[in-house]
Formats: C-alpha cells, sequence, structure tokens
C-alpha cells in the first residue's frame, strides 16, 4: 500500500535471542534490560489517524445528512436507529476496501441516537465519529433479541443451543458496538442459518475457534526462538495474523503454586498473536520473539497429564477486523427500572441478564477508542479478547450497572498485546484489569478510583506508568452495607497462584509498576494516605513477579512473606515484598526518565 505518511508508520524486525535453558519462567527479553514497550499501541507507534488519512472516495464517507436520506439513521426522534447504522457499516464493508491511510467515515449527528441490537463492527479501516462527547449521544436498551436468558449470575455458558453450541462462544459478551468478524465456519453455517435471532451470534466468528481451525505444533521451541514447527503450514503465509495456544501443564501450575484441584486441562496461559514473516515447509517465523517455552503438547515438558488428558499446541491462522476506530460519543444503557445511584458501590449484578459492555474488540488489531464518554454500561466500559496494537485514549468510563460475580464492571485488557491504555478517566468501575496472558501493554497517565488489577493468567511484561489512583474506602469486594472487616482493595491487586488459579492461574513474570501516585482511604471518611510500599518512590522501578537475585534480575518468583508464597493478596497488600525476608518484587532499579518506553534504567543491591 502506498503512504501518505510514511514516518507515522513503523516497519516490524525480527531479534533472535537464543537461549541454552529450557525453563517454564525465562522470557524472550534480555533480563539486564527492560523489556521493550516502544511497539505499543496503534500500528506499533501510539499515533491515532489523521484528517489526511481520511479516503477521497466520497462513496466511503457517510455524512450525518446520508445517515437520515438513506439510512433512516435521525437524532431526536425516539425510533430504533440500530438497523441503520448496521445497515451503513455494511455497506462500508461491503463496497470500500480501504488501507490505514485510506479510512472510510461514518459520521453521526449531534443528538440522540438509539440501539436495542449489538452493532457489528466488522468493516476494516473504519471510523464511526461523533460530534463530541457533549454532542453526539447513543443510548442503548437492550432489545428481546439482546438480553441473556438462562444465565445464573453472569455464566453465559448456561445459555444453550443449537447444536454443540452455547453462550460462552460470544465471550466476554455481548456490548452496545463489537468489533469483531461476523464469518461463520462452514460447519457452523446450517445450525447459524436455523438458530433463533438470540442465538445465531453464538457462531459469529467461529472461523477463528481453536477447536475448529488449528494447526498442531510439532516440535518444542524456548523462549526466544522465531521459528515454530507445525505439523502442516501449507495454510499460513507471509503477513497472516495467528494465534498461538499453549496448553497448560502440571509443571506450570505447580511452578504458579495453583493447588491440584484448580487445574485445568483445557485453559492456555500462554498465548499470544503474531505475524507471521517467513514460511518454509512445515515451519513458520513469526514477528518477534517468543516470551515463553512452548512444549509441543501439555506433556512435552515432562508434565503428567491433567485428568488423563494431552492437549496439543496450537496456531490459529486468524480472520482480523483491523483499523477500527470509534471517536466522540457517549454511550449509555438503560435498565429497566434501576437508576445510578443503585450501582454506586455496590459490587453485586444489579441485572446480569443485561450486563452488556459498551465497546468489544475480539480478532481485531491496530483499532482504537479515542474521546468516547461512557456512563453506566450494563458491564465492562471496553473489553478487549484477542487483540494487538490497540489504544484507548482521551475517554471517560463513567459507572457499570454490574459490577459482580462472574467478572463485570471492569475496563477489561483480557488477551491483549502490544496495546496503549492512556489518559483516561475511570469513575464507579469495578477495575481496569490487565489479565489472560496480556503483555507488553502500556497503562500510562490514567486517572482512576478503583484498583490497576493484575487479574491472574500469566499476563506478563506490561508498564504501568505516571497513573493516579487514589481507591475511597468503600471500594470493597462486597455490596452495600458492608461489614467492617470485609475485604477492601488497594490500588494494586496482584493474582497469587492459590486464589487465581480458581479461575485462571497467577500472574505472570514482570509487570511494572513505575511513577505512580497511589493512594488509599483506608478508613470512612477519612484521608486518602499515600500506599507506601510502591506508590511514593518516584524513579523506583518495581518488577513484581520478578526475582532479585542479581540488581536486574532474570526469572519469575511468586510473591512471598517470610519465605512462603502467599495464597492470596488479600490482606497481604501492605508487604514490601522487594525487601527481606520477603520476595517477589525486585526494586533495585531506578530511571530518571519521565517514561519507562525506550528508557534507560540503572539497578544496584
Amino acid at each position: 500500500m502506498s503512504l501518505k505518511h510514511p514516518s507515522r508508520f513503523l516497519k516490524s524486525s525480527v531479534l533472535v535471542l537464543p537461549l541454552l535453558v529450557f525453563n517454564l519462567s525465562l522470557s524472550g527479553a534480555q533480563a539486564d534490560t527492560l523489556p521493550d514497550w516502544s511497539s505499543a499501541g496503534y500500528l506499533g507507534a501510539g499515533v491515532l489517524p489523521i484528517s489526511g488519512d481520511i479516503t477521497d472516495d466520497a462513496a466511503c464517507v457517510i455524512t450525518p445528512d446520508e445517515l437520515a436520506a438513506t439510512y433512516g439513521v435521525t437524532p431526536d426522534d425516539a425510533d430504533d436507529d440500530s438497523a441503520g447504522l448496521q445497515a451503513a457499516i455494511d455497506h462500508v464493508r461491503d463496497r470500500c476496501a480501504g488501507d490505514y491511510t485510506s479510512l472510510s467515515l461514518i459520521e453521526l449527528p449531534s443528538g440522540t441516537l438509539h440501539t436495542t441490537t449489538e452493532i457489528h463492527v466488522d468493516a476494516s479501516f473504519l471510523i464511526i465519529r461523533g460530534q463530541g462527547s457533549a454532542a453526539t449521544r447513543i443510548i442503548f436498551e437492550a432489545g428481546d433479541d439482546t438480553v441473556y436468558d438462562d444465565i445464573p449470575d453472569f455464566d453465559l455458558s448456561a445459555m444453550e443451543g443449537p447444536g454443540s453450541a452455547n453462550g460462552g462462544w460470544i465471550w466476554p459478551g455481548r456490548g452496545a458496538f463489537r468489533v469483531q468478524t461476523r464469518s461463520v465456519d462452514p460447519d457452523y453455517q446450517e445450525d447459524y442459518e436455523n438458530a433463533p435471532a438470540n442465538r445465531a451470534d453464538f457462531f459469529e466468528g467461529s472461523v477463528n475457534f481453536h477447536w475448529k481451525t488449528g494447526l498442531v505444533v510439532v516440535e518444542n521451541s524456548a523462549a526466544g526462538d522465531t521459528t515454530i514447527v507445525l505439523e502442516n503450514a501449507d495454510a499460513l503465509q507471509v503477513g497472516d495474523s495467528v494465534w498461538l495456544g499453549v496448553p497448560n501443564t502440571a509443571n506450570m501450575y505447580a511452578e504458579q503454586h495453583v493447588d491440584p484441584d484448580d487445574w485445568s486441562a483445557t485453559e492456555f496461559m500462554r498465548q499470544q498473536i503474531f505475524t507471521v514473516v517467513g514460511v518454509r515447509g512445515g515451519a513458520i517465523t513469526i514477528d518477534r520473539p517468543l516470551e515463553f517455552d512452548l512444549p509441543h503438547d501439555s506433556t512435552a515438558d515432562g508434565s503428567e497429564p491433567i485428568d488423563g488428558q494431552v492437549r496439543d499446541a496450537k496456531v490459529v491462522p486468524l480472520t482480523v477486523v483491523a483499523g477500527v476506530g470509534l471517536e466522540n460519543f457517549t454511550l449509555t444503557q438503560v435498565l429497566p427500572g434501576q437508576t445510578p445511584d443503585e450501582a454506586v458501590f455496590n459490587y453485586t449484578n444489579l441485572d446480569p441478564s443485561r450486563a452488556m459492555n459498551g465497546i468489544v474488540f475480539k480478532w481485531a488489531v491496530n483499532s482504537y477508542v479515542r474521546g468516547v464518554h461512557t456512563h453506566m454500561t450494563g458491564s465492562h466500559a471496553v473489553v478487549t479478547e484477542m487483540v494487538r496494537n490497540i489504544q484507548i485514549e482521551s475517554n471517560t468510563f463513567e459507572g457499570a450497572w454490574n459490577k459482580g460475580a462472574g467478572g463485570t464492571g471492569y475496563v477489561r485488557i483480557s488477551k491483549a498485546w502490544d496495546s496503549l491504555i492512556r489518559d483516561n478517566t475511570l469513575r464507579g468501575m469495578r477495575h481496569l484489569a490487565l489479565q489472560w496472558s496480556a503483555s507488553h501493554n502500556v497503562v500510562q497517565g490514567n486517572d482512576l478510583d478503583a484498583d490497576i488489577n493484575l487479574h491472574g493468567g500469566w499476563e506478563r511484561y506490561n508498564l504501568i506508568e505516571n497513573n493516579i489512583v487514589r481507591v475511597p474506602y468503600e471500594h470493597r469486594n462486597c455490596s452495600p452495607d458492608c461489614a467492617p472487616g470485609d475485604e477492601t482493595w488497594y490500588p494494586i491487586w496482584w493474582g497469587a497462584g492459590a486464589h487465581a488459579g480458581d479461575w485462571s492461574g497467577a500472574t505472570g513474570p514482570r509487570n511494572v509498576f513505575f511513577n505512580n501516585s497511589l493512594q488509599k482511604q483506608t478508613e470512612p471518611g477519612g484521608s486518602f494516605v499515600d500506599y507506601a510500599p510502591y506508590g511514593s518512590s518516584p524513579g523506583i522501578v518495581f518488577m513484581f513477579g520478578w526475582d532479585r537475585e542479581t540488581p536486574e534480575g532474570s526469572h519469575w518468583a511468586h510473591l512471598a512473606i517470610d519465605g512462603t508464597p502467599i495464597d492470596t493478596w488479600t490482606g497481604n497488600e501492605e508487604a514490601a515484598y522487594f525487601t527481606a525476608p520477603h520476595t517477589g518484587v525486585n526494586a533495585q532499579c531506578s530511571s530518571t526518565a519521565t517514561s519507562l518506553v525506550d528508557a534507560t534504567q540503572t539497578c544496584s543491591p
């Protein structure tokens, strides 16, 4: 493609770091340097589109007047605008090829629009832009074919059929906007066509389901390698996005101190999206070194099978949506019979059947949210699942109707790589969470009244810097009118193996906190006080889940008090894990830089 602004785009490179030791916890990054976060954000540069990146093709720029005249999307008339918005997006998908320098545009009008169904944004290289968060307002009220049924709290898998399908296939749940392919695997086409309206979306995106399209890995690779050997690589070519999933093993769980009763033979804590940069025979070359060892199945690291099952590592060629931007509008969800006041410091689910997310990114790359104000989403304001180079910048996320069981009400960065969460304001959410193998993401310059939560699942090498976190006393893991001794959240939460193993596994190596302002209100109506261990030490590089056997450290370490790995972060939040006799946090490095992206560090014992 031709580039209008070549200086704004990064070229990918391949770096091979040979390692001689096969070890579950070694990283692909050199131990004596900081992880490389320079490729976080949109197009690996963190620079969002400008006016010159919009297409010159008039058929691919839909103005507010055209939205009204052609698609019936008229503000302030109280009519349902779902079908019209979807038709405009479908037009772009079917008519406009585009690329990152020729983006289509749908301009939303000033005023209020109404939607009742999930808007599927499966058109790549498309910006949906309002006139500003104070001018364009979208009110989402889930209709009968959108609300969930038969789910206790937020167990989506309890929604059954048709065939073998269940609601877990649409995890992390429906949203007001969903950036994801709707392509259906041929094996599911008949079920899809015959499915009722509130079940058809179970099959959308099934071309990416790893149990349908995975290519089996046949040889072990080590952290730092860039070659993966497959049973058959004929379906892959240079430039493809692929997902790698490495099954959990008994050895990995044991290293993380996860209770054997919580071991799962079917989960993948080690996973990542890569770009294929070479194909030769049955082997592919990926665009960055592996961050973890890759046993080709769940016994190839010497483990015994879990529950008698041997599970293969797989590579899945992905159908991704790319280059989508959502900008400059307010989004709110209506919950019949409820008022926002009922959700304040309420960590239950007021109506799990309407726990829809605001914006969902799934199997998406190089996409973003900017200048959006969410107010009272059903669940997560923004949630990711299987994404790379997503950018969430300069937004305000305020309140959620459901913040309880099943993991609702977050800004949830899950299975996300090389993404940038910058300069956002969060109020009244449950967590800003990084989880499930998320790595090399940057969380920078945000203002929160909720904790920054390392939620478990081997998330690793993430940078959390220059954030302001002020956690009220009432931000607690309970419903309103909590008892005095009920759990209270601090500015940081870390997934210990015994606790987080209940849903995933431990938090992974070298999540870095730097120059954050962290405060906690420790009693009702009291003053906010510095979160002393980690929030009042300018220049110190706090590396969580990292050893300090050398000043720089070299491998993952579980947080431990007096030599004993903690069972849970709760009640142990104020321990200084960077000083003896405690372990698990390395604070022996410092930097005078304002940001650790592209920075140097100085380390001393």
